[in-house]
């Protein structure tokens, strides 16, 4: 079972999305049959049934063994993946394009540069699955809290600066065999943990999508 599958076929997503379908997923972390399952969702078990056949038609779940019970054959299934990810690649026809209008403090510049990173990873790892071989990625991941706008600003400052010189540094346009890597910086404010905590916009927060 794979940590994370990407889904990038139209007909895949929309069978993940459908309730049932979505909590059957859930539930195959740990293989099941068609009758374990109606009893762990209680659900009919032919409901049931039918959606494994689906999701099974879309590469989502596969067959892990099949147990012989008297004159009766039990398909015992698994998901594919622990979790899935849709990619933009499924609404390609209306995808964000972080080409269109760049802005650095855009937030919405910001969703498109997250959509292509999901797009082109996802693609990534799709091929790489196939033959059977690992993605060579990295990733940073941290926080920090700001004591002003100021302090924001001069950060993204910095920040820019420091990965400007970074990738003048390394980048070698003429390298024999050398391979193309795509470097996204990404800055935004931490979502409030429920619905009517998040903290009044200080005078320094826009009213539109800047940040």
């Amino acid at each position: 079972m794979l940590d994370i599958a990407v889904i990038e076929e139209p007909a895949a997503a929309e069978a993940s999305l459908d309730p049932i379908r979505s909590r059957i997923l859930a539930a195959l972390t740990e293989p099941g049959s068609a009758a374990m399952l109606a009893g762990r969702l209680e659900l009919p078990r032919q409901k049931v049934n039918y959606h494994l056949k689906e999701l099974e038609r879309h590469g989502l779940v596969e067959l892990a063994e099949e147990r012989r019970k008297g004159n009766v054959t039990e398909r015992v299934y698994r998901a594919t993946a622990a979790s899935y990810v849709i990619s933009p690649s499924v609404l390609a026809a209306v995808s964000p394009d972080p080409s269109r209008s760049p802005d650095q403090l855009s937030a919405r510049w910001l969703l498109a540069l997250g959509s292509r990173l999901v797009q082109e990873v996802g693609a990534l790892l799709t091929g790489a699955s196939r033959a059977k071989r690992r993605v060579a990625t990295f990733g940073i991941d941290a926080q920090v809290r700001f004591a002003s706008a100021a302090d924001r600003t001069a950060f993204a400052e910095e920040l820019s600066r420091t990965v400007a010189t970074l990738v003048s540094r390394y980048h070698d346009e003429s390298a024999p065999g050398g391979r193309n890597h795509r470097v996204v910086v990404g800055l935004h404010q931490i979502p409030a943990p429920h619905p009517g905590t998040e903290p009044a916009p200080g005078p320094d927060q826009e009213k539109e999508d800047r940040t």
